[in-house]
Parts: C-alpha cells; structure tokens; sequence
C-alpha cells in the first residue's frame, strides 16, 4: 500500500514542484482547492517512480479516486502500483481528470482494461487571459456595455485589492448572495467552508483577490490561485446583484490586476447548472477542458463490452460511458458456455405511461453460440423475473431484420416512438431517433397500450434496488 500524506501547508513547495511547470490546466491540480477543499475529499499526496499522485475522495464519498499522476514522460507503468493501492482498500482503481494525451497513455499500455467516460458539467472553462482583460471586439460587446452601464451609475466605484481587514465584508456578502440561491444548498454550504479555510491562510496558500466597492459598499469580490506557470485558477467569485453589472466588471478588473505571465485563466466547471453555463459561454473560452475518469475493469465488465462490440459493432465512445454508468451484474441476465459469456441482455428500470417499466437493453448473442436458443431463453427469464418483482411492462427496440417477428412470437406488441429521459442524456436507443420505435410486452393485461408516444424516464430509486444478478452455466 503506498503511504499517501494529509495535504498540509507545509507540503506546498513540494506539491508545486510537479503542478508549476506541468502543462495541464485542471483546476483541481491548484494546491489551494486541494487544501480548501481537504474536509469534503480527503486529498493526500505521495511520489511515486517520478510523480506526483493524489488521492481523494470522489464527491466526499466511501469511494476513492486518484488525479492524474503529474511529472514527466509516461505515468502509465506506475498504474500497476495505484491498482494495488486501490484494491487493498477494496476497491477497483479510478483515475480522474485525466486530459486526452493521459487518457491515450492509459489506453495505449493497458489495452481492453479500462473504460473511459466524461462529464460536460465537470469541464473546465479555460480563457485567454488577454480575451479577459480586455473584451475585444465585436463579440464582447454586450460585455463592454454592461460595464458602462456600471460605471455611469456609480461613478464612485473602485477597485481594491482583497486583503485581510477585508474578509468578513467577503463573508457576509457570501451568506447574503447563497441566501438568495435555491437549490444546491450542499454545495453552497461546502463552498462556504472552503472560503474560510482559504481566508485563514490566504497569503500562505498563495491566494489573491480583488474587490469592487460602489457607493462605498462592498458590491463584489474575487479571489484565486495559479493551478501551473501560466494558468491562473479563479477559485471564488461572488456579487451583490442589486449592482447590476457588478459581476462583468469585478471579472475584467482582477484579470487586468494579474501578473502578465498568466496567459491563461480558469474560471471552473459549470456543474451542470444551466444559468452558469450560459453566463460561462459568454465570455467566449478559448476551450473547454475536457477531463476524462478511466475505470478498471471487472473480468464480467470486460466480457460485456467485447460481446457488445462484437454484436453491435459500437465503439469505445458508446460502450464506455454504457458501463460507467449503468452497467450493473445485478441488472443482467447472462448464459455462460465453457466459461464464455455467450449470451446477454440488460434490465434497465425506467418509469412509462405504462407504469413501471424495464426496458430490455442489448440483447445479443456471440456469433459462435447462435442459433441454440439463449436469446429466447433470457428474454423468457426476463419476462418471468419482471413479472415475479411487480413491472407493469417490458419496452424494447427491435433494431435489425427479422426482429419484430421474433420478438411478436414472444409476446411483444406495438410499434410505438420512443422518447428516452435520463440524467445525462445517455441516449439508449438506436442512436437514430426515427428508428426508436418500441414493442411493448404488457405484463398486466387489464392495462391497454394505447399510448402515441412513449416517454421512458430513467427511474434511479429502482436502479438503487437492483435483483440479483442470474447467469446460467454449462
């Protein structure tokens, strides 16, 4: 087990030995988010054959996960040694925010043993510093002039660096701005306790703000840290929004007050909330980071995705983020044959104008084991299991010749659009929505079908209260 150290203050200049000239621009590699956030995730820090690894909690929960290694050249040969470290805590390994060029090492040294997914919400949004400082042209406009909007209405305004005398000013417009927030209260509360580890040790955590006062009250604030050598992390940002335009000019004002050798800023992810996406488009980033998990692989997870891709011909792309997140063992059905996965299919739980409903996923056979049955097998079992735990309906979408036929002589009926609704817009069909058309075995006959369309809504209560899993072997 490798011996991974508390993030401490002290531990700075050796963290920042590996963060300052590396080239990636997360902005959790920031040893002030890493300190300020330490009572939610947990991080601690370790070298390993060169590198910097961290290791935290994911989401301040039981599982772990570990950033990606930083330093130079391939970290891929020490992923052995952090799959060890996570399976003596009995987990499998995660890796997080890893960049393309991380994920393709991974990819490239441990062929078929991980899946790789994504999350838009958790992506960076990385501008040109200069794009900040100075809203050129025709497209930061409506920026420009919200500024001038600001500064004939309190021509009084100025800017102030953000010093200690200045704190508590910062902390009570923080309580009244999370005041006015619905929604998101945890984060909100989280976010308020890091504002204080950050203001406790703001000048040994290598912190700097700015503040914008109008009418000589406080009206906005702003506070950051540098994630590597030419990357500037925006931490902290909040306004009093009667100040209308408060936001836009506390924004360009701190990007003028930084060092020039910031060519880059980082103003954070978007956390999927869609008024913060909009207002972080706007400003136009030069890109969004796009920052990958890698999972190791479980021997039944790597059987499904070669049986998958032999059957349905989907690449990484679909397959991955398939089984990051929805793939259960409890949620499948499978025939083995010599220790083979021969046959499959899932059992997703969804809520329908039918009631509950499990909409059968994937159904597939390898090529060598067709035509013996164990596709009308599981589906039969399928249909016994659903029955057996309550479901009004099994849905599924014929997707090839002969299948409805098939699936008519099972009991499927219908031929009915389908609309699917799931947290992350994971699409679950064809991947052509005109051929989203399901058939529909009703399991309690009382119910007609008689729905135009049918809406699948991912049903997560369910998902949380999964039946065992069932494999047949011969």
């Amino acid at each position: 087990m490798i011996e991974f150290k508390p993030i401490r203050l002290e531990d700075k200049p050796v963290i920042e030995r590996y963060t300052m000239p590396s080239d990636i621009c997360n902005c959790d590699l920031a040893f002030a988010n890493m300190f300020c956030w330490q009572f939610m995730y947990h991080s601690a820090w370790a070298e390993i054959g060169g590198f910097l690894v961290i290791r935290f909690h994911i989401g301040g929960s039981e599982k772990i996960g570990y950033m990606q290694p930083v330093g130079e050249g391939d970290f891929a040969p020490i992923i052995p040694v952090l799959r060890e470290d996570a399976h003596a805590h009995g987990q499998r390994l995660r890796i997080i925010g890893l960049t393309d060029r991380g994920r393709d090492m991974i990819r490239r040294a441990h062929i078929g043993q991980f899946a790789f997914d994504s999350d838009r919400a958790m992506e960076d949004y990385i501008y040109n510093a200069d794009d900040l400082r100075n809203l050129p042209g025709r497209r930061y406009q409506p920026k420009r002039n919200h500024i001038n909007r600001f500064t004939a209405e309190y021509p009084d305004y100025r800017y102030e660096t953000l010093t200690p005398e200045r704190f508590d000013e910062c902390m009570q417009l923080e309580r009244q701005w999370r005041s006015e927030r619905e929604g998101h209260a945890s984060e909100l509360c989280a976010e308020q306790r890091a504002m204080q580890r950050a203001f406790a040790s703001f000048e040994a955590l290598g912190l700097v703000g700015g503040c914008i006062y109008a009418g000589g009250k406080l009206a906005a604030f702003t506070y950051g840290s540098a994630v590597n050598d030419r990357t500037f992390d925006t931490h902290v940002e909040k306004a009093d929004t009667r100040y209308d335009g408060a936001f836009t000019i506390i924004n360009q004002l701190f990007a003028q007050h930084l060092p020039e050798r910031f060519t880059l800023i980082n103003r954070e992810e978007d956390l999927g909330i869609e008024g913060l996406r909009r207002a972080k488009l706007s400003y136009h980033p030069a890109m969004t980071l796009r920052k990958f998990t890698a999972i190791h692989l479980h021997p039944d997870e790597i059987a499904v995705k070669a049986l998958w891709q032999e059957a349905f011909g989907d690449g990484d792309d679909f397959v991955d983020p398939f089984l990051v997140r929805y793939y259960s063992r409890r949620r499948m059905l499978a025939a083995e044959r010599g220790g083979t996965l021969a046959s499959m299919l899932h059992l997703l739980p969804f809520a329908s104008e039918l009631g509950r409903t499990t909409y059968v996923f994937g159904v597939a056979t390898a090529a060598a084991f067709r035509g013996r049955g164990l596709a009308t097998e599981l589906l039969r079992r399928a249909e016994t299991l659903c029955r057996e735990r309550g479901d009004d309906a099994l849905v599924l979408i014929p997707d090839g010749e002969g299948l409805r036929e098939f699936y008519a002589r099972l009991g499927y009926e219908g031929d009915l659009p389908v609309e699917f609704s799931a947290p992350d817009g994971f699409d679950f069909g064809t991947g052509e929505s005109l051929r989203d058309r399901a058939m529909i075995l009703p399991l309690r006959r009382e119910r007609a079908v008689s729905e135009r369309v049918l809406h699948l809504t991912w049903n997560e209560t369910a998902a949380q209260a999964t039946e065992p899993a069932a494999t047949a072997t011969a």
